[in-house]
């Protein structure tokens, strides 16, 4: 499990989807091209979240309240409190587009599988883990548009009133849909899981090209200096260390059993690219959807490699042998 971890194929995909972006960006008419073909992904990628996501997931997201609302104030107000709190005390370190970044990553809803895997790892609650990831992403399709919203009137910039429409004709309608007809849909598509595997990482790989290419064709990344991107990568760390260790003490506190702590801890404190990426490219302007997401790409590796690494430490304690290895 870790082995597979470390080397995540998805994030040399996204370098190479940057590093594409860097070199052959589409601007005016095979930009509006890209764009279309991108809101149709997105459109496709929600409308399968809503099918994929059976009744009972939604019920048992509800099951364990206490659980559940630990792991969502992690998520969703531990995160947003530390990133405010970061802009508020070194507003200078950062250009105000890459704070945009910041403060959006902190709005972002928990990845699923990472979550699930790292507690899988690590001996904890898995069954809480699952109910606890997919509620997190279904809570994200509505909370993270407003709760951003929030956080960016308090950076004194905000979203248009025609992202939110975009969210709701892109992600609300879609899975909505999609959940009322998962009788008929899920069938078809249990029965090709690598086509829902190709939209969900086709639909990243399509928002982050299309953001840089804008940025590359905009010259965003001019303006932004060698030192700010060591300063963005000290930062991304350091949120992760902060919530990271608040997700521990809620755990602790709270009285939780160890398995239920593990996960807290990777479901709270992991963010999901898969819906911050597109997202991001519905709430934003083209030109600011790129240094809007740099933050949330830089904080989705550091956290694989962080807590891919925590996950194994804990399952080797457990285990009794702090030198045993653990390989599923």
């Amino acid at each position: 499990m870790l082995r597979r971890l470390l080397p995540d194929r998805f994030i040399l995909w996204l370098i190479g989807a940057v590093a594409l972006a860097i070199v052959a960006p589409v601007s005016s008419a095979p930009a509006l091209v890209v764009d279309y073909v991108t809101y149709a992904a997105i459109f496709a990628l929600f409308f399968l979240h809503g099918a994929r996501l059976p009744r009972e997931a939604l019920v048992a997201g509800f099951a364990d309240v206490k659980l559940h609302a630990a792991i969502l104030s992690v998520t969703y107000g531990v995160f947003p409190l530390i990133g405010l709190a970061m802009m508020f005390l070194m507003p200078g370190l950062l250009d105000p587009m890459i704070w945009t970044g910041i403060l959006f990553l902190c709005c972002v809803p928990s990845t699923v599988q990472s979550s699930i895997a790292y507690t899988s790892m690590a001996g904890g609650n898995v069954a809480g883990a699952v109910a606890a990831a997919a509620f997190s992403n279904m809570a994200g399709v509505f909370v993270t548009p407003l709760l951003a919203g929030l956080l960016l009137d308090a950076q004194g910039a905000a979203i248009s009133p025609s992202g939110i429409g975009r969210i709701f004709v892109l992600l609300f309608l879609p899975f909505i849909l999609g959940h009322a007809m998962r009788p008929w849909v899920f069938p078809l598509i249990e029965k090709r899981p690598a086509l829902t595997t190709g939209v969900d990482k086709g639909t990243i790989l399509l928002a982050v090209y299309g953001a840089f290419s804008a940025a590359m064709v905009d010259r965003v990344f001019d303006q932004l200096p060698t030192a700010q991107l060591a300063i963005l990568v000290g930062l991304c760390l350091l949120l992760l260390a902060l919530v990271l260790a608040s997700a521990w003490a809620i755990g602790r506190l709270g009285g939780f059993p160890s398995g239920s702590r593990d996960a807290i801890l990777f479901c709270g404190s992991v963010k999901s690219i898969a819906s911050g990426a597109p997202m991001a490219k519905v709430l934003f302007p083209a030109a600011a959807v790129a240094p809007v997401l740099l933050p949330l790409m830089l904080y989705h590796t550091l956290q694989l490699l962080v807590c891919a690494s925590i996950a194994g430490a804990l399952a080797r304690r457990r285990a009794g042998n702090p030198l045993a290895t653990r390989s599923s």
